[in-house]
């Protein structure tokens, strides 16, 4: 062989190498860059060619790709989808529209998740079809069943925790929607259901369990209160606190009263241990002025408030707001004012008291499944931080179990189980009210923490309670979780 075809032959070989690995680079690792390029149709074709992961809860999946006879390849179909629709959200192939799970976890589920690399590379060799990977999650098919039962036509939301955890066990949210209707393929039929659902005056498209206008939490919020004074040091469940029956926000010329419009029980004083049990409005105010909003705010945030968390779905934080005035801090004490709450989040705060002060971050994902059914990820439990000292959440669990058992709410109590909860009713100016509940089963050993909000007074305006209406859903989905 000449020198010149020696080289010749040495150029050539260099320029294959270089060919295959920049089309290998392109054709696999850069395989979700190129599928994600805005305009590029024929990526997006191609991407739907590959059969979808499933979404799958307790074994069974909640959204599936069926075969289709269109350019799309496959359909996405979701089972009982409006109990499961703020949870899967839809995906839609037309539109290149995805929401919820399946936004977050669209990687994972199409197969061009950079940890399925290898996974990619041997379908291919074998020959065998691609396909993603499946998500199970951690939500109980039974408790969230429960919850939205429960919840019936009411507006409002349900979480439940698993409070060792973090795990989330059921998100609800009501009313919801039919994500199979913004699945379909036909682009005029999914925008004229979109464009009615997202004109609806109720927002069936928000997540209520960790999104959208945030309610006051009402008396739900005096754990928080409660929980910062017994961290201070300077209060005892028997601390005392005056006991009038109507109380002048300071600075303000506004009054307050308790639920019951007279003193919190008999005697001049009453035991914070009391105002809790009682649910007694005017304590919690006078408890909330001499804290100050700086050390109840840090308890709040403590517990997640001023937080967002990413599990995978994202929430809005709830918000416990800087510089209150006097009068605000005031009307923060029992939960009012400026304060707002996901349900998420009080769920989170019983789920922290209940798991001796330590508060788990969320999380919905119990692991990926691979095409050749191998585990590929697996959700991990992290704490978010501790709240509260072991004996002081002890001394809440004392307290929130006397609420349930001989106090505001009574509705929450199951035959053989100590429940420790706590209720709130929270007003929205000439609105109907909020109803609230959140607590958690067995107080001694919680497997469950629950939080309920019912919106619009649960049809009853400014006449209903949290005890009447939230607390009996809570309940429900407590002996869900037990039975199990």
């Amino acid at each position: 062989m000449t020198k010149e075809l020696r080289r010749l032959s040495i150029v050539m070989l260099a320029m294959f190498l270089a060919l295959f690995v920049s089309t290998s680079v392109i054709q696999v690792g850069q395989a979700a860059n190129l599928a994600n390029t805005p305009g590029n149709r024929r990526a997006l074709y191609d991407s739907y060619e590959i059969q979808r992961g499933s979404i799958i809860v307790s074994g069974t999946p909640i959204a599936q790709s069926v075969p289709s006879d269109d350019v799309y390849s496959w359909q996405r179909e979701y089972v009982d989808a409006a109990m499961w629709a703020p949870v899967t959200g839809y995906m839609n192939p037309v539109l290149d529209a995805k929401t919820r799970i399946e936004s977050t976890e669209n990687s994972v589920l199409s197969g061009s998740d950079e940890n399925q690399f290898f996974s990619r590379i041997d379908r291919a060799l074998t020959g065998q079809v691609p396909r993603g990977s499946n998500v199970e999650l951690s939500l109980d098919a039974d408790v969230q069943r429960a919850a939205w039962d429960a919840l019936g036509d009411q507006q409002g939301a349900v979480v439940a925790i698993e409070p060792s955890t973090g795990r989330i066990l059921a998100m609800v949210s009501k009313p919801s929607f039919d994500t199979n209707t913004l699945a379909a393929h036909d682009p005029d039929a999914v925008n004229a259901a979109y464009d009615q659902l997202a004109a609806d005056p109720t927002q069936p498209l928000t997540n209520r369990a960790i999104e959208g206008n945030l309610n006051p939490p009402g008396s739900t919020f005096k754990l928080v209160v409660a929980s910062a004074a017994l961290a201070s040091g300077r209060y005892t469940p028997d601390s005392t606190f005056p006991n009038p029956a109507s109380y002048t926000l300071p600075q303000s010329s506004s009054v307050v009263s308790n639920a019951g419009g007279g003193a919190c029980g008999g005697g001049d004083t009453v035991t914070l241990a009391t105002a809790l049990r009682l649910s007694c409005n005017i304590p919690f105010a006078e408890l909330a002025v001499e804290l100050g909003d700086d050390a109840i705010r840090e308890e709040a945030e403590k517990y997640g408030f001023n937080s967002a968390f990413t599990m995978p779905l994202t929430s809005t934080p709830s918000t416990y707001p800087s510089t209150l005035d006097a009068p605000q801090t005031a009307l923060s004490g029992f939960g009012q004012g400026q304060v707002r709450a996901t349900p998420l989040q009080m769920a989170m705060v019983s789920a922290g008291i209940a798991n001796g002060g330590v508060v788990m971050n969320p999380r919905m994902i119990d692991r990926v499944i691979e095409p050749n059914l191998s585990v590929g990820q697996e959700g991990s439990n992290s704490e978010y931080g501790r709240a509260l000292e072991s004996n002081i959440a002890a001394q809440m669990v004392t307290m929130m179990t006397a609420n349930v058992q001989d106090g505001a709410a009574s509705n929450a109590r199951i035959d053989g189980v100590q429940v420790a909860g706590k209720t709130g009713t929270a007003e929205n100016d000439a609105r109907p009210y909020t109803l609230w509940f959140t607590g958690f089963a067995p107080a001694d050993d919680p497997k469950v923490a629950v939080a309920v909000v019912v919106e619009n007074g649960g049809g009853q305006g400014q006449n209903g309670s949290g005890n009447e209406i939230a607390a009996p859903i809570a309940k429900k989905v407590m002996e869900a979780v037990l039975g199990k």
